[in-house]
């Protein structure tokens, strides 16, 4: 068998199809949104199709036609498989409750076109029937025209899911359906699903109505025909199959001969097998472009719902940033247990002993490290230091409620929080936010140095110290006063403008201005960071979820370039 190599538009066309084949099997949709398993479904069924059916037939136009028939369970589809084959290769019953292998028929002069993995690539060949549905049972039969290829398939309504999606692969991967249905089942809704699905792909069909008591012939064969007729195919053939009982597994001579004939006219004749498979391959071609539309819509919901989930995050935690820094400016801090410590600060004098004269100064100093005393200030500073720690860890806590309960809204969200409780923020952020504050109060004593280089040897440096300046500043930066009522503006005011008066008299008013500029934006640096780790715990749920940006656009360029190629 010498290979085809396609030329013209059909090679054009080949690669268009190969590239919407690599588009649409890249294509994810991990997020649990509103339709997402019939997305899923219709993504395998794409795959399946242009894998099973379209791209090896487009390959090889000169294959032999392949005729799937299927049916519902207990129609006769085994029995006339075997009766076409001339020997019983399927086993036929009512009821088929487990699991089996399809069973592909073919000329043994045709072997080689189905016995390599042309077509249906995903099932494993064999000579012997199989529970296993990923099995395709190969039958050379003298039976089957050269040219032609027959398939029982399972049944469409299997009580095993397995049996049902392996009838819908193989219905996609036919030249032609012989569709077989029984004179009590004819009107049942599921095989008209089917029906209507063949109408839709441009699937050439046949139809087979069996069991049929002779004195209903005429007019279930008519009632029949008019309801073809209704759902787009009242030309495709239409053979009746009279009531009788099976010998050995066959019909009895004669009962099907009109089928036989039938299929040996199509199998003899390279102009109809043609024109056969050329119906049906451009009619899966067409078929694609509406329902690999109905994919890129699909992946655009992936794509916007991950949009969304992320700025559900980002808004918690962006205004816990916006908290956090309105609260460190506007005097919020200086409240309660900082309010209390400066107070205390300034009312016990610590303040104006640290405006004596060096020897004084250094004289304290002496006198509390001797006696193992506080030095001057230290309660103020563990107050805020302690007020800083609990802003932060508050708005934490309710950025990761908002972030959590936004989620939890919607089915995607309920996945994604499964696992550890994102809905309070991390054990580590109490030490983590304590290390944070007390390197940012390190890093303003440091400031503090590099501002007063030239000054290191005045008195009004060495009256303060590095430490006693440090506390000033820090002061500073959380007395703006905006959100306090009147009592504790007066205070917190005043705290902020006795402050910056002795800083801005030791260091002069652009240094303080300098220095209080970077220390509020080296916490707020230090804030954003430990807020960005909170963050992270989402964000890092989403960066596991494989959706990519673009991917409905690409699909839709792929099937325009199907659309040109064609």
């Amino acid at each position: 068998m010498s290979a085809v190599i396609p030329a013209g538009d059909t090679a054009a066309l080949l690669t268009a199809l190969e590239g919407l084949g690599k588009q649409v099997r890249d294509a994810r949709l991990p997020l649990e949104v509103a339709d997402v398993a019939e997305a899923r479904r219709l993504q395998r069924e794409i795959t399946d199709q242009l894998a099973d059916y379209v791209l090896p037939r487009l390959r090889r136009l000169d294959a032999p036609v392949l005729a799937v028939v299927g049916g519902p369970t207990g129609a006769g589809k085994s029995t006339l498989v075997n009766s076409l084959v001339g020997a019983q290769v399927s086993a036929a019953g009512v009821l088929r409750p487990t699991t089996r292998s399809a069973i592909l028929a073919y000329h043994p002069d045709d072997a080689a076109w189905f016995e390599d993995p042309r077509i249906l690539p995903t099932l494993t060949r064999s000579p012997s029937s199989s529970d296993d549905p990923a099995s395709l049972q190969v039958v050379p039969s003298e039976g089957i025209p050269r040219g032609l290829a027959v398939l029982d398939a399972p049944d469409i309504d299997s009580v095993v899911t397995e049996n049902r999606a392996l009838a819908t692969q193989l219905l996609a991967a036919a030249d032609m359906w012989l569709f077989v249905t029984t004179a009590a089942r004819y009107a049942d809704a599921v095989p008209w699903d089917f029906l209507r699905s063949a109408v839709t792909r441009g699937t050439a069909v046949a139809i087979v109505l069996d069991r049929v008591a002779p004195e209903a012939t005429e007019e279930v064969r008519a009632h029949l025909a008019t309801m073809l007729t209704e759902h787009g195919l009242g030309g495709a053939p239409l053979f009746v199959v009279p009531e009788t009982a099976a010998w050995d597994g066959l019909l009895p001579p004669g009962t099907i001969d009109a089928i036989r004939d039938w299929l040996h006219s199509i199998a003899s004749d390279a102009t109809v097998r043609t024109t056969v498979v050329r119906y049906t391959l451009d009619g899966a071609v067409r078929s694609l472009g509406a329902r690999v539309f109905s994919l890129a819509a699909a992946t655009d919901v992936q794509a916007e719902t991950m949009r969304r989930l992320r700025a559900e995050v980002d808004e918690a935690y962006d205004a816990a940033l916006l908290r956090v820094t309105e609260a460190s400016a506007d005097g919020s801090l200086l409240r309660g247990e900082v309010m209390a410590r400066w107070q205390e600060f300034v009312g016990t004098g610590e303040l104006m002993r640290s405006l004596e004269a060096r020897i004084g100064r250094m004289r304290d100093r002496v006198s509390a490290a001797v006696q193992g005393r506080p030095q001057p200030g230290d309660g103020l500073v563990e107050a805020l230091e302690t007020g800083v720690e609990a802003l932060v860890r508050a708005a934490a806590e309710e950025a990761a409620e908002r972030a959590a309960t936004a989620w939890a809204h919607e089915p995607a969200g309920v996945a994604l929080l499964a696992g550890d409780d994102l809905q309070r923020s991390s054990p580590s952020l109490p030490s983590a936010t304590e290390r944070a504050v007390r390197d940012w109060q390190g890093g303003v004593l440091e400031l503090v140095r590099e501002q007063g280089q030239g000054k290191r040897a005045t008195a009004r440096y060495l009256a303060f110290g590095v430490n006693g300046l440090g506390l000033l500043v820090m002061v500073l930066v959380f007395a703006h006063t905006g959100g306090l009522v009147a009592g504790e503006l007066a205070v917190a005011g005043g705290a902020s403008a006795l402050s910056q008066k002795i800083l801005e008299a030791v260091l002069g008013d652009q240094a303080v201005r300098t220095l209080a500029a970077a220390a509020r934006a080296d916490l707020h640096r230090r804030v954003a960071d430990l807020l960005e780790g909170e963050r992270r715990r989402f964000l890092q749920r989403l960066d596991g979820v494989p959706v990519r940006e673009g991917t409905g656009a690409a699909l839709r360029v792929a099937v325009q370039d199907v659309e040109d190629a064609r």
